[in-house]
């Protein structure tokens, strides 16, 4: 059996890294060192327990519907089929707004559509979070309409932040779709013929958590 080719698209957490402006950075640290768990075992054991503080929306993660609606599913309420080995499809973004036109004529039906924009090249850098690929709410709204089950983008945001609306989130997720945000490695990808995988812990009452993003072709 020929072996299959994994490519991890997610970003590495960090102690102090900032994903999105204005929310804190996690804090990473022994909750439990190995010199200080040693004197607990007499046969020469010890262990690290780490700790992390941060907030949902930190690294590359996932939105389930309750981040937009109070009535949403959150992510303990996610069937492992909406999350794990979806058929995958990609589309290169050559514009800053990512038009309907992009999908148009695709079979995107039960699929995880992943959207290359390249601004992955500006992770942890100033200019990360400055006028940043998105999609319209045309595009968004298609997705819907022809089936799509999971939308991805290697950049800022799906939607365009620099408004104080949010048409994209509000359209994906009110029916459902799931977005992943902050992906990277996208051009590692076929345009078709893959499987895609974003699976957070099983906690209730979160709408958001990081994710270990990967595909297999």
């Amino acid at each position: 059996m020929e072996e299959k080719r994994l490519v991890d698209l997610s970003h590495v957490i960090e102690h102090g890294m900032v994903t999105y402006r204005g929310l804190p950075a996690p804090h990473i640290c022994d909750y439990w060192t190995r010199e200080g768990s040693a004197g607990h075992y007499d046969d020469g054991s010890s262990f690290q327990i780490g700790r992390i503080d941060m907030v949902a929306n930190t690294g590359t993660y996932l939105d389930a519907p309750f981040h937009r609606y109070a009535d949403g599913d959150d992510l303990a309420a996610l069937d492992l089929a909406r999350l794990a080995s979806l058929p995958g499809l990609k589309v290169i973004a050559t514009t800053r707004a990512v038009d309907a036109d992009v999908v148009e004529g695709l079979d995107v039906a039960g699929k995880a559509v992943l959207v290359e924009t390249g601004w992955d090249r500006h992770w942890r850098t100033g200019a990360y979070a400055e006028g940043h690929p998105f999609l319209t709410e045309a595009a968004a709204r298609l997705l819907v309409e022809r089936g799509a089950r999971l939308v991805g983008i290697d950049s800022y945001n799906v939607d365009d932040t620099s408004t104080r609306s949010r048409p994209v989130h509000t359209a994906l997720l009110g029916a459902g779709v799931l977005i992943c945000e902050h992906m990277t490695n996208l051009a590692a990808l076929p345009a078709a013929g893959f499987r895609f995988s974003a699976v957070p812990p099983k906690v209730a009452g979160m709408g958001t958590f990081p994710v270990r993003a990967f595909a297999s072709f």
